[in-house]
């Protein structure tokens, strides 16, 4: 099985995981630490970089980065929080289900269209960084949501 592939059926399996837990997340109670630590879990992943093969040119940075952000205005849009009793939950939406498997299908047809011009390491280098802008903002605006709430009820 060759890498792209392997790497395509390891992203349909995260997606499934990240909205179980999504769903999950939807029955308890939002904290800061919840918002705030998966960027910085995720950020190990740079790790990647210090082997040869998963480096980028700066172009590829840029180009990452600005469909990462543009893809975390739509998870921005989609995550709001409503409070229940005294607690702050993060609002169900079927919406975020649709764009999540969106930005998946997008992802997946990228990767297939630019594997046949860019290394697989190049690749899943530039796919980090797009995932990594992408979550970076819409955590920090869930953070801001979050806080702005918590001082409201507090």
């Amino acid at each position: 099985m060759n890498y792209v592939m392997a790497s395509t059926i390891g992203a349909v399996g995260m997606a499934i995981f990240v909205t179980a837990v999504r769903v999950k997340a939807a029955k308890k109670p939002a904290s800061a630490k919840k918002i705030i630590l998966p960027p910085i879990f995720m950020s190990t992943g740079a790790l990647m970089f210090i082997f040869p093969m998963f480096r980028v040119h700066f172009l590829q940075i840029l180009e990452a980065i600005t469909v990462g952000m543009l893809f975390s205005i739509l998870l921005i849009k989609t995550s709001q929080f409503e409070v229940r009793g005294r607690e702050i939950f993060l609002k169900r939406s079927k919406a975020f289900i649709f764009i999540l498997i969106g930005l998946l299908v997008v992802r997946v047809i990228a990767k297939l269209v630019l594997s046949s011009t860019i290394d697989v390491g190049e690749l899943s280098g530039m796919f980090w960084i797009l995932a990594f802008a992408m979550i970076v903002p819409w955590r920090i605006a869930m953070y801001r949501q979050f806080k702005k709430l918590h001082n409201e009820l507090h």
